[in-house]
């Protein structure tokens, strides 16, 4: 009987490998699936005049996504301005400054604003910025990326200051340091690898975010005008060409797809080495 026993409990493991396997293997598959489809479709038009010219008017052959492009960037940028400070002072205050109960519920909130979808979240921003200020903006758009970015930043900057052994917040207290000044000084550098990497992992998160931008940016082929002035961004431009009957703003949706693809791929990458640096 108990051989038995030990040979069912054997084949089943072996089976639950069998499955676990085929789950994994399924998954690197559609990956690999979608990514070999988007680099056939966008590769080919990828070139010079796509990265340095602006869209051209329907009918005229040519053109790029200079301006979509740089708008990305800017919206990426003002994202980040927002959210890390805000971000990562909440981890800090989760991680060395509040009390079980506070802790928990700001971790709580956090978790919650993370699920929010993120339609929801553009809009919020266009009800508390567009509305009253009668335009799409850059401004309101990063603001709307910023929200996407904080719980993430602010999850995983406390999870890697818990990271940080006590005796060093122990050893800098004991030096006669403000309790502030050791965790900025000590606690905070100590955890610098795991804060960047969330950083970089919001900052994937964002960069492909197309619903907030329809309520927030609106989208412009005329580049940056201002923060209070709609904005073009690579997102955007993908969507209203890929719905558009004209082949080559569709060529042209699929070599934006690529480079978006190809940026969010590279900060994964960086992620990882980050991470790797981070464990070795």
């Amino acid at each position: 009987m108990s051989e038995r026993n030990h040979l069912r409990r054997k084949w089943f493991n072996r089976l639950m490998l069998v499955l676990s396997g085929c789950a994994a293997g399924l998954a690197i598959l559609i990956l690999a699936l979608i990514l070999g489809y988007i680099l056939v479709h966008g590769i080919s038009y990828i070139n010079l005049n796509f990265l340095t010219q602006a869209a051209k008017p329907v009918g005229e052959a040519g053109g790029g996504m200079r301006n979509e492009i740089i708008g990305s960037l800017i919206l990426i940028g003002l994202a980040s301005i927002l959210a890390i400070p805000v971000g990562l002072m909440a981890g800090i205050f989760v991680s060395d400054f509040a009390s079980p109960k506070m802790a928990a519920t700001v971790r709580f909130a956090s978790d919650i604003l993370a699920g929010v979808p993120s339609i929801v979240v553009g809009i919020f921003a266009y009800a508390i910025l567009v509305r009253p200020m009668h335009s799409f903006s850059a401004l309101s758009a990063g603001v709307a990326l910023a929200i996407i970015m904080v719980p993430i930043i602010a999850r995983t900057a406390e999870e890697s200051l818990r990271l940080v052994p006590n005796s060093m917040r122990e050893a800098a207290l004991a030096l006669g340091i403000t309790r502030w000044r050791a965790v900025l000084s000590v606690i905070v550098p100590g955890a610098l690898t795991g804060i960047i990497t969330g950083v970089m992992l919001s900052l994937a998160r964002v960069a492909g975010e197309t619903a907030p931008l329809l309520f927030t940016a609106l989208g412009s082929n005329f580049g940056y005008q201002g923060l209070t002035k709609p904005i073009g961004a690579l997102p955007l431009q993908i969507y209203h060409y890929a719905l558009s009957p004209y082949a080559d703003w569709q060529h042209q949706a699929w070599a934006a797809a690529f480079l978006l693809l190809l940026l969010v791929l590279c900060i994964s990458i960086l992620v990882r080495w980050i991470s790797g640096r981070r464990h070795a």
